[in-house]
């Protein structure tokens, strides 16, 4: 697999970067590390220390975005964001399916996963010649954004992106429905807007509903499994997204309670999944 060079900037001036919401918007990523980040071994949890910038706080949360902030300084790295599979086969494989529009191998999120799990893995050597800061925050990126069902996508449709629908009154698109919508309606809705008490919620779920099953989340026979995660993905957009109103074929239309409703689950699910999996990689990487 080819390693993407990572390139050495000032993160004052790329933080100044934004772009549209891709993957988990910006609340999904930030729950997927604040989720993380407590999880994390004494070894693992000083690296991360060590690896964010000092403005960051040690709060790898706050920098979770960063990846689709600077999608338009590093266009190298859109194809990394997300991986179109055949249409209707609601199945993933990685010889089939991680490239990029171009045919180039291993460009999609479960390459890129692997690929900065492998840069991450000099840290403390003091050989690398790349930018561990900027793997780091990749990484943690690119490990939620492969929770996102339809960050595994049909093609012709680019993974909900060409599919329009209405969010109630709002005029949108699949994919932003499940980037953003869902969640920052959940957040309203339960949690008076406020993001840190849905992290609690999900934190408590997580170490008590979801217990036995968080232990089988982390099982990995090696340092990081995006396939498996990606297989889950485009079982989920296939049982949940790309199944309309009524659960029938058609998806155009106005989603609101009853799709918001049955869908939310999927959503808390993924956020979990996918911030114990960020902290598991992580403590087999700098453990």
């Amino acid at each position: 697999m080819e390693l993407y060079q990572v390139h050495i900037l000032a993160f004052a001036t790329l933080i100044c970067f934004t772009s549209a919401a891709h993957g988990w918007g910006v609340d999904g990523h930030l729950i997927t590390c604040r989720l993380a980040q407590p999880r994390l071994s004494k070894a693992a949890a000083d690296a991360v220390s060590q690896l964010l910038p000092a403005y960051a706080g040690n709060d790898l949360g706050s920098l979770c975005s960063w990846a689709d902030r600077v999608r338009f300084r590093y266009h190298w790295s859109s194809p990394l964001h997300y991986i179109d599979t055949p249409d209707e086969l609601c199945s993933y494989q990685y010889k089939r399916d991680c490239k990029d529009e171009d045919g180039i191998e291993d460009r999609c999120v479960a390459g890129a996963i692997y690929n900065y799990t492998n840069q991450l893995m000099a840290y403390g050597t003091g050989n690398s010649q790349y930018n561990l800061t900027e793997a780091l925050l990749f990484l943690a990126h690119f490990i939620g954004d492969i929770h996102q069902p339809l960050h595994v996508g049909f093609t012709s449709d680019r993974g909900g992106n060409t599919i329009a629908v209405h969010w109630y009154t709002t005029k949108t698109v699949l994919h932003h429905v499940w980037d953003d919508s869902i969640i920052e309606t959940a957040e309203e809705r339960f949690y008076s807007s406020n993001v840190d008490e849905f992290i609690n919620t999900l934190q408590t779920n997580i170490t008590t509903v979801w217990a036995s099953q968080a232990k089988a989340w982390e099982a990995c026979s090696k340092t990081v499994c995006p396939d498996a995660y990606a297989s889950e993905g485009i079982k989920a957009a296939c049982d949940w997204a790309y199944k309309g109103v009524n659960n029938g074929s058609v998806l155009e239309g106005t989603y609101t309670d009853d799709y918001f409703m049955s869908r939310y689950p999927v959503v808390n699910m993924r956020l979990a999944q996918g911030g114990v999996r960020l902290a598991a990689t992580l403590n087999s990487i700098f453990g």
